[in-house]
């Protein structure tokens, strides 16, 4: 692929993120933070994301799964995972443990359930989405990495 198709194909892919409602400012403020010095920082904040986020949705798991419920601890582990989605953008993830937390609040054992399975494909998802774009923009090197394209 010639480098001007790969540059539309990364705008497109990065415009999409906004338009369907996977990231928010958020992520263009992290952007902003990127420059010669850090040309990988945003790839590098989500890769912590993305390592960080499957052992806290495997904890929120094992936790629904224990008797008697701890509501209490559910929402301190989501909360961190609204916190880490937060810090990037992840607008869908944010929203959907928002959902978790007032299920933890009414005591809804069966919501907190229908949610954590919400949060998982928003991750997934969203992790498929994110890693294909960053591989794109591997391949346009460095130089065009520290380059902030705002929607």
């Amino acid at each position: 692929m010639d480098y001007s198709n790969l540059r539309r194909q990364i705008t497109f892919m990065r415009k999409s993120f906004f338009d369907q409602g996977y990231l928010d400012e958020q992520f263009n403020q992290l952007e902003e933070l990127q420059d010669e010095s850090s040309p990988n920082f945003v790839e590098e904040v989500v890769a912590l994301f993305l390592k960080d986020s499957p052992r806290l949705l495997t904890n929120i798991e094992q936790t629904i799964g224990k008797y008697p419920q701890d509501f209490y601890r559910l929402d301190s582990l989501v909360h961190q995972l609204k916190g880490s989605g937060s810090s990037i953008g992840a607008v869908r993830m944010k929203n959907e443990c928002s959902v978790f937390k007032a299920h933890c609040i009414d005591k809804n054992l069966e919501g907190c359930r229908r949610s954590l399975q919400k949060m998982k494909r928003e991750h997934a998802t969203l992790k498929q989405k994110l890693e294909s774009y960053f591989q794109l923009l591997r391949q346009v090197g460095p130089r065009e990495r520290a380059v902030n394209s705002r929607t």
